[in-house]
């Protein structure tokens, strides 16, 4: 699955959960995907500017997280998955997997 396969996807199931409130990033094989839940409703974008938290990660992690064959704890013990920030708001992750 391609990257921009992964933002489209990304973007149909950040419209499904309330605002974040605060600004995600996430960088994937170097690609920019910036949710900013800032506003009245979460809006995806490839601008790389500051946000409260960064998620990076390889497509391939995602997909494994996507598929449930890691565990987010475990990607990000192993550096697979690396958070920058606001770890709460990592949390969301999960209601977006």
């Amino acid at each position: 699955m391609a990257v921009d396969d992964l933002r489209n996807e990304l973007a149909v199931k950040i419209k499904e959960i309330p605002p974040i409130e605060k600004k995600l990033k996430f960088q994937i094989d170097g690609e920019i995907m910036l949710i900013d839940g800032s506003g009245s409703e979460n809006v995806m974008s490839a601008m790389d500017e500051e946000a409260d938290c960064t998620i990076t990660m390889s497509e391939d992690t995602y997909l494994k997280l996507q598929n449930k064959q890691i565990k987010p704890m475990i990607a990000t013990l192993t550096g697979k998955l690396k958070v920058k920030g606001d770890l709460a708001l990592a949390r969301k992750l999960k209601e977006l997997m």
